[in-house]
């Protein structure tokens, strides 16, 4: 299968008046085409901010993408003019967001928004636009499709508003959908829906999918392959099966404990990772997840792991005593 997106050493800074953010320390994956990614970690682990870059849409100042590269197609997105990258965006790499009341304008129709990127990405006229904005609405399941294309945003509710941004953002048939945390916004049985659609579109269209969410439970449905991200770095990533049977980073397990779970016998307690994340203005020397971390030893506190191999090339994670974890499977 040929590599889609290939992220090498990437590097986004946000120079606010407390000083330097580290919101993404050198980060580096492979997505091939028609792969489903998830990117799971806590708020502020540098989840969005690495799509963001991705997509080009960091705000400058106070945000920059200092180093590294972005690899599409095999050209690389961060050598790329501004007008490239307007073709680019919407078209082959298209991105639905968290909330999307704020993502739709209030003062244009839904038809109007989904056919302007028709019109702009797909040389279409208005005529056409708005009837393939019908056929999109209808394939992400809106009823009376046609007749809702003239309905403003406030008019749809939440579930509808966000299948609109799914239709919009299909639009010019993506080769890679970024889903940042799609479903936050929405109740448990409209998550539900939204990451069965997007499951079903996936399969129709073949495009690859990157989901970044904190629930562990979307991703273990959805996903093929996992990036788990703590304080701007890949801390652990593999295949969905591996990781959660074989964790071998004490973040991730952290975050697999604090998951209620079925098989597990009435009255067992969840577990917390104690303590907070670290501040990405004074980020500490070694491993960020040290202070926080049970395996702890010295050797944490001085120097930040590589990712190294684990069970195999697929599976890499960066700790000192990740063969120790691994030990608790035996």
């Amino acid at each position: 299968m040929a590599v889609l997106l290939d992220l090498k050493d990437l590097i986004t800074r946000f120079y606010t008046e407390d000083g330097v953010v580290h919101a993404v320390n050198g980060i580096s994956y492979k997505m091939d085409d028609g792969e489903t990614l998830g990117v799971v970690g806590e708020s502020g682990c540098g989840k969005s901010v690495h799509a963001l870059s991705i997509m080009r849409l960091i705000q400058s100042p106070p945000g920059k993408i200092e180093s590294g590269e972005v690899i599409f197609h095999g050209h690389d997105l961060l050598k790329m003019s501004d007008n490239e990258m307007r073709s680019i965006r919407g078209a082959q790499i298209a991105m639905v967001f968290q909330d999307p009341m704020t993502s739709l304008n209030p003062v244009y129709t839904v038809g109007f928004q989904i056919s302007e990127a028709l019109m702009l990405h797909q040389d279409m006229d208005k005529k056409e636009a708005y009837k393939r904005s019908g056929e999109l609405l209808t394939m992400v399941g809106i009823p009376e499709a046609k007749q809702r294309l003239d309905d403003y945003p406030h008019q749809f509710s939440g579930g509808m508003r966000q299948r609109a941004m799914i239709a919009m953002a299909l639009s010019c048939h993506p080769s890679l959908l970024i889903a940042d945390e799609p479903t936050t916004a929405l109740d448990v049985t409209i998550q539900a829906q939204i990451v069965e659609l997007v499951k079903r579109l996936q399969s129709e269209l073949g495009m690859a999918v990157m989901w970044i969410t904190h629930d562990l439970g979307i991703i273990a449905e959805i996903a093929k392959k996992i990036n788990v991200m703590y304080a701007g770095y890949i801390v652990e990533r593999g295949n969905v099966r591996d990781i959660y049977k074989r964790t071998r980073h004490p973040y991730t397990l952290g975050l697999l404990g604090s998951l209620p779970r079925l098989d597990e016998a009435p009255g067992t307690k969840l577990v917390s990772i104690p303590g907070l994340p670290p501040d990405l203005v004074d980020l500490p020397k070694g491993c960020p997840f040290a202070a926080r971390c049970t395996y702890r030893i010295d050797k944490c506190l001085e120097e930040m792991p590589p990712l190294v191999p684990s069970d195999g090339l697929d599976h890499v994670v960066a700790c000192w005593r990740w063969e120790e974890i691994a030990g608790r499977d035996r």
